[in-house]
């Protein structure tokens, strides 16, 4: 048995590639469309076909709290402790745990085991790690920053190191994950120093359908309006698993559905949906800015803008010590109008930048098959 099978379950795909013991990717594929997780994991095995010589299956999942960090084989024990991440990572969380339990119905004799976004930023250094809360605050809720697509900018950090032709020890980069969720990260020495993203995966840069940051005060302001009107309790979704173990259940409204509402603005109708008036698609953004739409330029703008705020400003806490930008993620590895539109600001930092295409399965497969053999 040496085989491993990777699933990235997200809330309507799953992705999946499987790897032989040399980590060649021997069928890879995805199932777009996925209400139910236990029935899109049944057509991924069957287009598998022959699962003889499985090892393990391995998933990506975002947040994994102060509870895990390391990847880990999954139990029944350990599956509900994640569960209370899920309000955390609402877009992501409860979809990872869904392809878990699907994986499980369907291979119970085969070893599960999780690879943690969050593991990567383990170790920033505490000037960054912390949010100026009172000591109480931060540790009675474990309110920091635990940093998010740490999968992705640890793989984009060694292949651009390796790409440049320099030893990762000894590098200074930023990396930048730009897809549905854009991030960017400071590597200094081959470690994290820095990540854009904080306690949930809504802080940073401005993202496809996320607000990134934001000054608190326009939060608490719309609070106080009372009930918002981009209400859309279809993605307000919660995994109560007493009534399904693979169906996202609905939120009820109660006292807190102005929350709710808000919730659902800034993680799904802001960034640059909202700013360009509901294009969620970033190739027809593309395409849109090309014919001089204006809502399409100044969300396009608006991105690149905050991307090249965040770069400067690691390249200080890099203390000018900087050996390469590295793009990655579909957006970032993709169409290079967004990549020299942010370079062009940055001429004077006088280094290179490369595309780096994203594989967080084989990234998941290294870690799973080390995992495996103890």
């Amino acid at each position: 048995m040496s085989n491993i099978l990777v699933l990235n379950s997200g809330s309507t795909s799953i992705k999946y590639k499987i790897f032989d013991s040399g980590e060649e990717c021997l069928k890879s594929g995805i199932i777009d469309g996925a209400a139910n997780h236990e029935k899109a994991l049944k057509d991924i095995l069957r287009q598998i076909g022959d699962l003889r010589g499985l090892a393990a299956v391995g998933h990506r999942v975002v947040h994994g709290g102060d509870d895990f960090y390391e990847p880990l084989i999954l139990n029944n024990d350990n599956i509900i402790r994640l569960e209370k991440y899920n309000e955390l990572a609402p877009l992501h969380n409860p979809y990872n745990l869904a392809g878990i339990r699907a994986a499980i119905n369907f291979l119970p004799e085969i070893p599960q085991a999780a690879v943690f976004d969050t593991g990567f930023f383990r170790d920033l250094p505490e000037e960054a790690k912390n949010y100026p809360l009172s000591k109480d605050l931060a540790e009675r809720f474990n309110i920091r920053r635990y940093g998010f697509h740490g999968i992705s900018h640890e793989y984009a950090a060694a292949a651009g190191a390796k790409k440049l032709g320099l030893d990762l020890r000894k590098v200074n980069l930023i990396t930048c994950h730009l897809g549905g969720g854009w991030s960017i990260a400071a590597i200094k020495k081959g470690k994290p120093v820095d990540v854009s993203m904080g306690f949930t995966p809504m802080e940073g840069l401005m993202m496809m359908t996320r607000s990134g940051d934001i000054d608190p005060g326009v939060i608490f302001y719309l609070l106080k309006q009372g009930k918002l009107p981009e209400k859309d309790k279809k993605r307000e979704v919660v995994m109560d698993f007493s009534r399904s173990r693979n169906h996202p259940a609905v939120a009820e409204p109660g006292d807190n559905e102005t929350v709710l509402s808000l919730e659902e603005i800034l993680n799904n109708n802001s960034g640059i949906k909202g700013v360009s008036g509901g294009i969620g698609d970033y190739k027809e953004l593309l395409r849109l800015v090309s014919l001089g739409n204006s809502a399409a330029k100044l969300a396009f703008d608006m991105a690149a803008y905050r991307l090249v705020k965040y770069i400067g400003s690691y390249y200080a806490v890099l203390e000018g010590r900087l050996d390469g930008i590295i793009f990655t993620g579909r957006i970032g590895a993709g169409n290079p109008m967004t990549r020299n539109a942010v370079m062009r600001k940055l001429k004077f930092l006088k280094c290179p930048h490369i595309a780096v295409e994203a594989d967080e399965e084989l990234a998941i497969a290294k870690k799973i098959k080390l995992l495996v053999r103890g």
